[in-house]
């Protein structure tokens, strides 16, 4: 019976996922990306610089130091802000996503992605600067934001916002299934290689059972709890995964033109190869090309800006070129390490498209560092999976809190609090799933939440462009009124603020 009733749900999916992934998706993905980078006059290339040197190099600079945060607005420091948003898109994606992507849509698939994050990078940043703008205070003086927060209040479709934040749930939902399921496939591919042992459904389950029970106490603390522990977490993860890809791929240095020729002449490969891992048309490499650079960094889905909303940061556009760096970080390093220590290690005319991909991904380490290399594997990606986990829990506590903001009496920390529970208990049941069904279930949810997302900010294109240049007018020296916020109490609270900063700094 349950086998029957996977079957249905494979087939309602995969008839969905083709509406969600066909090419109105993905031209509308493309093109609000290019609309975005002729509306910012090329931000992502153009304040690039900006962007490091406003974001990560500061915060490398000030680690170690004391800082007085101001707690008047409940919020978390840009850093964990961006911690807390980067944990949400650096995670199994960036790994078994981009493996996947190579398995099923061939080594053209990496160029895609590529295209993907390039535009991205600005996407990601005006869904930052419009999170922000659009974010509002609750009672308790908590900041919150998202994309559901600038649909609502900016393109002022309340409908379409709910629909969006109904959308986010079922992704988050969907997200920390992905995730779990990896890092219970990960500890039980670990455990039956080192001991011999085939079942495996058992370990998977402890894993899926432990892993609830630390989310559960992660996510009681909220949002400034999430931030520390991912900014602790993050840096880590992300530095010993580059340690271990650079020597791998230098390990493998003779095999990088090679690897680098693969990506560039199947990514335009229009006709249908031999069979094998190369026989997909030009269509099918575009196609997961952008659905697994869109699962891994997110850009388009209104996801990460909900993290950045919380930040203590008062300018739109500061917080923005934070949403620029992330981007360029989980794509463009992360994923691209990914990919060529997979080029450069295998032959890929002796792989099929049938290949499991977390089973590959633990394969790429143990043929390049041996029995080291598959424990390193089992440390780094339930780190990656764990952290995306946790920071998916408070998007989904936040559009369960958007989504029913309209209970009286107190009555939508009541929702919160289910949403909470079932979160945590379907973490535990999904660790058993079929890895293949639970991803493409929840690549579904991702196009339906990227959807309403990618219409607002089309629609908002040219609010983002104004915010962009007053920000920048405004560090010209031109006496022109902030936009920090597009209701009258706040902006005129957080232009005093910025003034007191400044003066203090002088």
């Amino acid at each position: 019976m349950w086998e029957n009733i996977i079957s249905v749900i494979e087939k309602i999916n995969n008839t969905l996922n083709g509406i969600v992934w066909g090419w109105p998706v993905i031209i509308l993905i493309l093109g609000t990306g290019i609309l975005l980078t002729i509306r910012t006059r090329g931000l992502q290339v153009k304040r690039f610089g900006d962007s490091l040197n406003t974001t990560i190099i500061p915060t490398i600079k000030s680690l170690g130091k004391n800082k007085n945060r101001d707690d008047r607005l409940h919020s978390v420091s840009q850093f964990e802000a961006f911690s807390t948003a980067i944990s949400g898109t650096v995670g199994t994606g960036n790994i078994i996503g981009v493996v996947s992507a190579v398995l099923t849509g061939g080594p053209g698939a990496v160029f895609w992605m590529w295209v993907s994050a390039f535009f991205g990078m600005v996407t990601n940043y005006s869904e930052n600067v419009l999170g922000l703008y659009f974010r509002k205070k609750d009672k308790d003086g908590h900041l919150s934001g998202g994309a559901f927060y600038y649909i609502a209040y900016g393109l002022k479709w309340k409908w379409l916002g709910y629909l969006a934040s109904i959308f986010c749930i079922f992704a988050a939902i969907g997200m920390s299934g992905v995730q779990t399921n990896k890092i219970s496939g990960t500890l039980a591919e670990a455990f039956s290689r080192a001991t011999a042992t085939e079942s495996t459904q058992t370990i998977r389950l402890i894993v899926g059972i432990v892993v609830a029970v630390i989310t559960a106490v992660v996510i009681i603390g909220g949002i400034k709890r999430i931030g520390r522990v991912a900014s602790m977490l993050v840096p880590f993860m992300s530095l010993l995964f580059i340690i271990m890809a650079v020597i791998a791929i230098v390990m493998n240095i003779e095999n990088i033109p090679k690897a680098f020729a693969l990506i560039f002449t199947k990514a335009f490969n229009f006709k249908a190869a031999g069979g094998g891992i190369l026989g997909y048309s030009f269509a099918q490499v575009i196609k997961k090309g952008m659905a697994r650079g869109v699962f891994s960094n997110e850009a388009g889905l209104g996801s990460s800006v909900i993290a950045h909303s919380a930040s203590e940061t008062r300018e739109p556009v500061k917080q923005g070129l934070w949403g620029v760096f992330e981007v360029f970080f989980d794509s463009f390093i992360i994923c691209t390490l990914t990919a060529l220590m997979f080029l450069t290690t295998f032959d890929l005319t002796k792989l099929s498209s049938d290949m499991e991909d977390s089973v590959m991904s633990m394969t790429m380490f143990s043929t390049n560092f041996g029995g080291f290399g598959t424990a390193v594997f089992s440390i780094i990606l339930p780190l990656f999976a764990f952290t995306t986990v946790i920071a998916w829990s408070y998007y989904g506590e936040k559009a369960v809190e958007f989504c029913f903001s309209w209970l009286k009496g107190g009555k939508t920390k009541y929702a919160v609090n289910i949403f909470k529970v079932v979160y945590v208990v379907l973490i535990a049941t999904s660790a058993t799933i079929h890895s293949e069904l639970i991803w493409a279930i929840d690549d579904t949810f991702n196009g339906l939440m990227a959807v309403p997302n990618l219409i607002c900010l089309v629609a908002l294109s040219g609010l983002v462009a104004k915010i962009t240049k007053n920000y920048y007018d405004r560090k010209k020296g031109r006496e022109v009124e902030p936009m920090l916020s597009a209701y009258e109490d706040m902006n005129a609270e957080f232009a005093e603020d910025i003034k007191t900063e400044n003066a203090a700094m002088k």
